[in-house]
């Protein structure tokens, strides 16, 4: 039903009432289906966010709603202080399809990369390194806001009023081979990395930088941290975005897709690392609850199938032959994998992404001159192509005026 009074109502709230930390364009979004969203007025827009590479099933996704349904009949809460079936299955579903023996939940993904810091830490105090307490990250990297994960993500705009941030953290240059092996020392406690950067521009680490870094690690005693907040679940084309470097981790963060829209995040371990972590350790209330593990079982156990996955590969495909297609001054740069591709243009997309909203395109950026594309990871080669159509009429609009 069209609520033409909903939309004014809700941003008077919203501006009167929320922290003003976010910056939203003047519409009201009321439902979705597929790779499609409505706002208050009824307006429909092709969805090319997906929540920030979150709602992987899209919206309304019948199996989805079933295992809501079915999770909502059960236990929705208990904390981690009692057994439950839900969490227990989803642990041992994930350490089935990946490197991982152990798997602590979380409720983000800068809850898990907060996490891993301790579990790191935890590590190497426990086999009597105490002065390793150095982690190596990269230049564009994004890990989270909260303060560790922000001491790890290494832009100005973001840390600097917040400073100051946790010491010991040292900044080398992604996809630099020397100049990882330059900052990782016997003073390096962990090495983060995301595969495939996300908020830093749609970059891929070659197969050569993440095997030397594996390599770096082993011989100096570190750990070596995935970052898959974004990339992983099957966002690039392969389950996990590391899989074409045959390279497994120590320890993987994993959030976004894990529940298709509900809030819930994972750090993967291994056993060495993973039995250093006893009660009192860490912990949290809510993560890891009977619901929210319910419902992101269905999520894992769909995007986990191999038909799933191929299907990805082939849109991803497409999306990047399709932009690559774009007759555009504008346009510098198509890259990613799978369905997480970069557009860099030769101008600030924020206009863009602007004139999306009145061509019923929702698109985020990755920076300041890049789109970023993420949408559900069942979107169709039809869906590519109106996007390509819309957003080709935008561009040409935007070059004539540049």
């Amino acid at each position: 039903m069209i609520d033409l009074n909903l939309t004014d109502e809700v941003i008077g709230l919203e501006k009167e009432h929320l922290v003003q930390s976010y910056k939203r364009p003047p519409f009201v979004l009321v439902r979705g289906q597929g790779m499609t969203v409505y706002d208050a007025t009824g307006k429909a827009y092709q969805d090319w966010v997906a929540g920030i590479a979150v709602n992987a099933l899209g919206y309304a996704e019948p199996g989805m709603v079933d295992a809501i349904q079915t999770a909502a009949t059960g236990l929705l809460h208990t904390s981690n202080l009692y057994y439950t079936e839900p969490q227990a299955r989803l642990a041992a579903a994930i350490c089935e399809k990946s490197f991982a023996d152990r798997v602590f939940f979380t409720n983000s993904g800068t809850e898990a990369n907060e996490g891993a810091i301790k579990f790191v830490r935890k590590y190497h105090y426990d086999r009597g390194d105490h002065d390793r307490k150095e982690i190596v990250c990269f230049s564009g990297a994004f890990h989270g806001r909260t303060l560790g994960a922000l001491s790890l993500t290494p832009k100005d705009k973001y840390q600097k009023p917040f400073a100051p941030l946790m010491p010991g953290v040292v900044v080398a240059e992604f996809n630099d081979v020397a100049s990882a092996d330059a900052a990782i020392t016997e003073r390096t406690a962990a090495v983060i990395v995301e595969p495939v950067q996300g908020e830093g521009g749609i970059n891929p680490a070659t197969n050569e930088f993440l095997k030397a870094l594996r390599r770096f690690c082993n011989e100096r005693g570190a750990l070596l941290i995935f970052d898959e907040v974004q990339a992983g679940m099957g966002r690039t084309g392969t389950l996990w975005s590391s899989d074409p470097s045959g390279v497994t981790p120590d320890i993987q963060v994993l959030a976004k897709a894990l529940g298709g829209g509900m809030p819930i995040g994972a750090i993967l371990a291994t056993e060495q690392v993973a039995e250093h972590i006893h009660p009192g350790d860490h912990g949290t209330t809510y993560a890891g609850g009977p619901f929210i593990t319910g419902v992101a079982s269905y999520v894992f156990e769909r995007i986990s199938q191999p038909e799933f996955i191929a299907h990805v590969r082939e849109v991803g495909d497409y999306l990047q032959e399709r932009l690559q297609e774009i007759n555009s001054p504008l346009v510098k740069e198509v890259r990613g994998r799978g369905l997480m591709v970069g557009l860099e243009l030769t101008v600030e997309v924020a206009p863009i992404i602007e004139a999306g909203y009145q061509h019923g395109l929702l698109m985020v950026n990755a920076g300041t001159n890049v789109i970023r594309f993420v949408p559900p990871l069942i979107a169709e080669k039809q869906d590519v192509d109106t996007l390509i159509e819309r957003l080709t009429d935008i561009l040409a609009t935007t070059g004539a005026t540049v």
